[in-house]
């Protein structure tokens, strides 16, 4: 098993105290320097754009209940030169990137090349950026930077068709990548059949206004493209592409497999997502990973694990059990109460059923039995928890005490 950790920088007030903006990228410093030290493989950052704040006061808010900001890493290739500059041995990676902001995918592949240049100007440098992409957290997010629908049958169209512009962005972003001289017209044309929407309703509102404006054929609903440029070519074009490794933050299936008759992407996957899904990504990508990139492999898809350790010193281990699980259930209570603005005892109770809580012995026994040995687990160590010192703490029982157990349970195949 491989352990990375995974860094929200998230700007919420926990027991009545909200960090300065400095005090939280100086913490996460401090945190991403433990666990370099402590030999994990990969930080992943998670990314936000603007003021969540502020949007409450939008006339449609998407988390009007949230305290302070989401989070505060909005430039992962800025954030990745400092960590590479103040560490050793480990690796950065968007957890994700939103593809279609701050320019969209022309922009973001020329700044990837760009950062890839100056950070291989090093022979010696072999320390990879994980890129991850996304269509964004929230539409907010999108809107201020253009993502909108042009007309009408894109708005009636808009839930089905904003996948379809990732998609677009996709291709047009790692043919780039990959030294490609393109216009936004060689981008695979972007249409929408029954099967886009969730219902017939859905489909025969968006089919009716498609065959008035001349844009219905072959059963399909046709749209222009979205990003209409003359050709060109991105620089720099002479850069150490095994220096950035790409990931695509998306469970769509025929998406991961467009993204990868380009360029190897592998699939970062955030959410809590059910096991059934989880192992139709690993069949599907077995046969689908671009050859470049070799066979694919279980650590190909990153799984986050939200980890509540309580290893203090002076308590029983019963004690540390049942402080372990207060702990999660207060942070997990807080998150979908900020959320949603209702506190849902079943979904804190399932949530906390997809962490791994308890002591080391119990985190040991959880991750062993939930997870294959060839996983690659992100721990969240730092949710809802701005003690930097008990994050370090955490992370370093969880190297000296938890590591070492799972490998010896999953040795012996033990199982709950």
């Amino acid at each position: 098993m491989q352990y990375d950790v995974f860094f929200s920088i998230s700007q919420t007030p926990v027991r009545g105290h909200t960090p300065s903006e400095a005090e939280m990228l100086r913490a996460f410093i401090e945190e991403v320097q433990a666990a370099d030290a402590l030999g994990y493989g990969t930080a992943w950052v998670a990314e936000a754009h603007l003021s969540t704040e502020v949007q409450k006061r939008h006339a449609q808010p998407v988390v009007p209940h949230w305290q302070g900001e989401i989070g505060l890493n909005t430039d992962i290739l800025q954030l990745a030169h400092h960590v590479f500059a103040r560490t050793q041995r480990i690796e950065v990676g968007s957890a994700v990137s939103n593809l279609l902001v701050n320019g969209g995918p022309v922009a973001h592949a020329e700044r990837l090349a760009a950062f890839a240049s100056l950070h291989g100007l090093d022979p010696a440098e072999q320390r990879r950026l994980r890129f991850g992409v996304s269509a964004g957290r929230f539409d907010f997010m999108n809107r201020a930077h253009g993502v909108v629908p042009r007309d009408a049958l894109e708005a009636a169209a808009w839930p089905a068709l904003k996948g379809q512009i990732f998609a677009e962005a996709c291709e047009l972003f790692l043919r780039l990548l990959s030294g490609e001289a393109l216009s936004g017209a060689d981008a695979a044309p972007t249409t929408l059949r029954r099967e886009s929407f969730r219902s017939d309703a859905e489909w025969a509102a968006v089919e009716a206004l498609g065959r008035r404006a001349g844009r219905l054929s072959g059963g399909a609903v046709h749209f222009a493209p979205r990003y209409d440029f003359d050709v060109l070519r991105i620089v720099p074009n002479d850069w150490r592409r095994e220096l950035v490794e790409l990931y695509v933050g998306s469970h769509d299936p025929a998406l991961q497999v467009r993204v990868n008759q380009h360029l190897p992407v592998k699939v970062f996957n955030l959410s809590i997502t059910a096991p059934a899904v989880i192992d139709a990504t690993h069949a599907r990508m077995a046969g689908a990973f671009h050859p470049n990139g070799g066979p694919w492999a279980r650590a190909h898809m990153p799984r986050t694990v939200m980890v509540f350790l309580n290893e203090q010193d002076g308590l029983l281990p019963a004690s540390r059990v049942a402080a372990a699980h207060a702990e999660a259930e207060a942070a997990l209570s807080a998150y979908w109460s900020a959320l949603e603005g209702t506190l849902d005892p079943n979904k804190v109770a399932a949530a906390t059923d997809n962490a791994v809580v308890g002591d080391a012995e119990a985190v040991a026994q959880q991750l062993a039995a939930r997870f294959h040995p060839d996983d690659r687990l992100m721990l969240w160590f730092d949710f809802f928890n701005h003690d930097r010192a008990r994050v370090i703490e955490d992370m370093q029982r969880f190297t000296e005490r938890v590591i070492p157990r799972v490998a010896a349970l999953q040795a012996t195949g033990a199982q709950l």
